[in-house]
């Protein structure tokens, strides 16, 4: 291969890995939030769902943490969480709270769709794992399913994003 073509390469790898580990830092904000999410969410849901937002709550923390180390891995610097998130809306009982669980998980599966398309093997393995898991909390808290679980086109409510407050 002449030099040009190393160059390429070379050029080409760095993009892919950069392509990779934005997404991979994507991912990251959105279970910090998810995190975050959950606190709320456990304050105010009904004590039969208790022990399934505690689940959920705990799946993020573990997702959180392999992806800082991820982050890691790739070269970068993990993003720290925001002190606060800005809510899509206010939750103030069980009901608001399922509801936002179910908009937690779909913000999580978008991202974790975007890491999908951005990774290979064993990391693109994991992405759709989280993803699946995801839409299926997702279909659990609110009751029913969507055609393309990760897919901003397929809800309105999907093009907010969650958003670090001041």
């Amino acid at each position: 291969m002449n030099r040009s073509g190393t160059a390429g390469a070379q050029v080409q790898a760095q993009s892919k890995n950069s392509a990779e580990l934005t997404a991979t830092q994507a991912a990251l904000g959105a279970e910090h939030a998810a995190v975050y999410g959950y606190g709320v969410v456990g304050g105010r849901i009904r004590e039969e769902r208790r022990t399934e937002a505690r689940a959920a709550y705990d799946g993020h923390r573990a997702r959180r943490d392999e992806l800082a180390r991820t982050v890691r891995d790739l070269g970068g610097k993990p993003e720290p969480a925001a002190a606060a998130y800005a809510l899509p809306f206010s939750v103030t009982d069980s009901e608001s709270a399922l509801r936002l669980a179910a908009e937690l998980e779909d913000r999580v599966a978008g991202v974790y769709s975007d890491l999908v398309r951005a990774t290979e093997g064993e990391r693109r393995r994991a992405a759709a794992l989280a993803l699946r898991e995801a839409a299926v909390r997702a279909v659990r808290w609110r009751g029913e399913s969507v055609a393309f679980p990760g897919l901003a086109e397929r809800s309105a409510t999907a093009t907010a994003s969650a958003t670090p407050s001041s």
